[in-house]
C-alpha cells in the first residue's frame, strides 16, 4: 500500500499530528493519492458508508436492544443527533444522504438480511433517495439464516435482477477498476468460519453459520457464470483474514469488518493476501465503543466490549476522559484511513497489480457498536433525562463526519 510505504507515512504523521490548515495539504501533494485519483475518475464511488436500514419505531426495533428503554435510552452509547429514528422515514434517509455527500463518499454499502426481510423492503425507498443525491448502492449479505451459503448464487442474483436492471441501474454500484472493467462488488459477513467452536467453559458446539469450502466454491463458480455475459468482473469479498480458505472458496479477496483488527496489522494480511494474488479492503473506522448488556445471565460467557483504540477505562462523566477518548476516536480514523491508502497503492501488493481499490467507511449508522459516523447529539444539546443514561456524546458531534471529509476530500481531489 505505498509508493513508498515510509514517505506516506511520515506525511500523514504529519497530518495526524496536528498539523495546520496549510499542513493538510501534504496529502494532497503526495504521489499516491495523486496516481488514486487519476486511475479512478470516479474515486469517491470507491469511499463506501457501510449501511444499517433496520431501525424502527413503532413499535422499536434495535433501539431497544440491550435492556434499554428509548426514546431517551438506546442500545448505545452516544444518542444520535435525529434520536431514535426510523430508517423507513424518508426524512431521515434524505438527511443520511445529504450527510454522507458533504463527507465526499460515493456510495453505501446496505447491511441486507435477505429475500422478503424488513431490510429488503425498505431497498427501494432507500435507493430512490440515494439516486437523487447521485449516491451509488451495493449489498453486504448477512447471515440471516443457519445455512444460507447454499442460497449466496441465488442471493446475488435476485439483489441484481430486482435492484440492478429492475430500476434500470439507476443507482446500483458498479465498480470501476483501473483497466476499465466495471461490474458489481458485494461483501458478506460470518463467511468463513471454523467447523466448531469452544466456549468459556471449554464446551465445543458446531458453529451455526459453517460452510465447507466446497460449498462456498460451488456458489462463487455460479454467480461468475451466471454474470459473465454482463459484466466484465464481479468482484466478491469475504470478511475472513483465513487467506488460503478465502482462495479455496472461490472469493476475490478479503473486506475486513472487524474494528479491532488494528491498522498495524495491515500489512501483514495485505502481503498474505497478495502472495494468492487476493486483494484486500481494510476498512476505515474510528475505534469501537460498543453498548453493554444490562442483565447477562448466569455462567454466560458474554463479555462488555472494550473500548478500541486503548485499553483505558474512561469516566464518561469526566470533561477531559471525554476529550480524550473522542482523541483517540479521531486518531484512529486517520490512521486507518492513511494506512488503507498506503496499502492500496504499494504497487508491490495485490490491489494496484489488479487494478482495484475499495475503502469502507465502518460505519454510517452502527449505533451499537459506537463506531457510527452519523452526527451525534453534543454532549450539551443531551437532555437531563439523556445526561442520566451515561451517554458518551462529546462536545463536538460531528467531528468523525468532519474528520472523513477532510481526509477524503484531500484524495478525491488530489491531481
Amino acid at each position: 500500500m505505498s509508493l513508498s510505504r515510509r514517505a506516506f507515512v511520515q506525511s500523514a504523521l504529519t497530518i495526524a499530528g496536528g498539523a495546520t490548515a496549510g499542513g493538510l495539504d501534504v496529502l494532497a501533494q503526495t504521489a499516491a493519492p495523486a496516481r488514486l485519483a487519476d486511475r479512478f475518475p470516479d474515486l469517491a464511488r470507491h469511499f463506501i458508508f457501510e449501511y444499517y436500514p433496520w431501525y424502527a419505531v413503532d413499535p422499536y426495533r434495535h433501539w431497544n436492544d440491550a435492556g434499554r428503554r428509548p426514546p431517551g435510552d438506546v442500545a448505545s452509547n452516544y444518542m444520535p443527533r435525529l434520536g431514535a429514528y426510523d430508517s423507513k422515514s424518508t426524512k431521515v434517509i434524505e438527511q443520511h444522504a445529504r450527510w454522507m455527500k458533504e463527507a465526499g463518499a460515493g456510495a453505501i454499502n446496505v447491511s441486507w438480511w435477505g429475500p422478503g426481510s424488513d431490510t429488503d423492503r425498505l431497498v427501494p425507498a432507500l435507493m430512490d433517495v440515494m439516486a437523487a443525491h447521485d449516491i451509488r448502492v451495493t449489498f453486504h449479505l448477512e447471515p440471516y439464516r443457519e445455512h444460507r451459503a447454499l442460497a449466496y448464487a441465488d442471493d446475488i442474483e435476485y439483489l441484481i435482477r430486482r435492484y440492478a436492471e429492475g430500476r434500470r441501474w439507476d443507482c446500483f454500484l458498479l465498480l470501476r477498476h483501473a483497466d476499465g472493467a466495471v461490474g458489481p462488488v458485494f461483501k458478506s459477513f460470518a463467511t468463513i468460519l471454523p467447523p466448531r467452536t469452544t466456549d468459556c467453559h471449554d464446551r465445543t458446539s458446531d458453529t451455526p453459520f459453517y460452510a465447507a469450502d466446497a460449498v462456498w466454491r460451488e456458489q462463487t463458480d455460479r454467480v461468475r457464470a451466471t454474470f459473465a455475459p454482463q459484466f466484465d468482473r464481479i468482484t466478491l469479498l469475504a470478511d475472513s483474514l483465513d487467506v488460503s480458505r478465502t482462495q479455496a472458496c472461490g472469493f476475490d479477496g478479503i473486506a475486513i469488518y472487524d474494528n479491532y483488527v488494528r491498522p498495524e496489522s495491515w500489512l501483514r494480511h495485505a502481503e498474505n493476501c497478495s502472495a494468492r494474488n487476493l486483494v484486500f479492503a481494510f476498512n476505515v473506522n474510528p475505534g469501537f465503543d460498543g453498548v453493554v448488556e444490562r442483565q447477562v445471565a448466569a455462567g454466560s460467557c458474554y463479555r462488555p466490549p472494550a473500548f478500541e483504540p486503548g485499553a483505558s477505562r474512561f469516566d464518561w462523566a469526566a470533561s477531559s476522559d471525554r476529550v480524550s477518548a473522542s482523541r483517540a476516536s479521531e486518531r484512529r480514523i486517520r490512521e486507518s484511513f492513511e494506512k488503507t491508502i498506503e496499502l492500496q497503492t504499494d504497487p508491490q501488493l495485490a490491489n494496484v497489480k489488479r487494478g482495484f481499490f475499495l475503502a469502507y467507511l465502518n460505519s454510517f449508522n452502527e449505533w451499537h457498536e459506537g463506531h457510527q459516523f452519523e452526527p451525534m447529539k453534543d454532549r450539551a444539546a443531551l437532555t437531563p433525562e439523556e445526561r442520566a443514561v451515561g451517554y458518551h456524546n462529546p462536545d463536538d458531534g460531528n467531528y468523525r463526519l468532519s474528520v472523513l471529509k477532510r481526509l477524503i476530500g484531500d484524495v478525491v481531489r488530489a491531481r
